[in-house]
């Protein structure tokens, strides 16, 4: 009896030991409380029930669109979904601009992930759509459809970060990537009629010069 108690304590203790693979983060809680994180490797916890180990992957990296759904999301054959109430944006001149663009993020710290924030992917889109607003309502439309892009695309990822970070969501966001930035549709053709003429006329300037 003594030696099979010794046999079920043996295997009770080595039930404890877990691997965390390279691309996940280990996740040790005591009574469902987070107490540490640890690295890829053999790791050991107390065994259940005392402690148990999640093992999210922290290397993946997820993409949320905002201003548009893609086919398979949206039900279309092809093509993609416009969202008016996600695109429309008021620019810094008194504009609209129908702006669609995606938010790359990976788990940059897999406790406060699985702990801190309830629903990660509407966290994510509700920080970028809220940083996207800021930026583009202190930026004219020119710039936001010609040369400006790129810094947009900048300063909405440090200000998601920065939100982010504030709720202390664990998250990392990788990447802001605008995927088309036009006037309204209802103006579009009006808009690049101006845009035609201006060009025009540059082009009469030059060619008087």
């Amino acid at each position: 009896v003594g030696l099979i108690l010794l046999v079920l304590a043996f295997v009770w203790l080595a039930s404890g030991l877990y691997r965390v693979l390279p691309d996940e983060q280990g996740v040790v809680l005591r009574f469902g409380k987070f107490i540490k994180t640890t690295q890829p490797g053999l790791n050991y916890h107390l065994p259940m029930p005392v402690e148990r180990a999640l093992t999210p992957k922290v290397t993946k990296v997820n993409r949320i669109d905002i201003g548009f759904r893609p086919a398979s999301d949206s039900g279309r054959v092809s093509g993609v979904g416009n969202v008016p109430e996600e695109s429309l944006m008021l620019t810094g001149d008194e504009n609209i601009v129908d702006i669609n663009y995606s938010v790359f993020w990976v788990i940059k710290d897999a406790g406060k992930f699985l702990f801190n924030i309830q629903s990660p992917i509407e966290t994510v889109k509700a920080a970028s759509e809220t940083a996207m607003r800021e930026v583009i309502a202190k930026s004219r439309i020119q710039s936001i459809l010609t040369e400006g892009r790129s810094k947009i695309e900048v300063e909405v990822q440090e200000i998601t970060q920065k939100i982010l970070d504030e709720y202390g969501s664990g998250i990392q966001i990788t990447q802001v990537q605008t995927q088309q930035a036009d006037p309204p549709a209802q103006v579009i053709d009006a808009f690049r009629d101006v845009q035609a003429a201006r060009a025009d006329r540059e082009r009469s300037k030059n060619e008087a010069e």
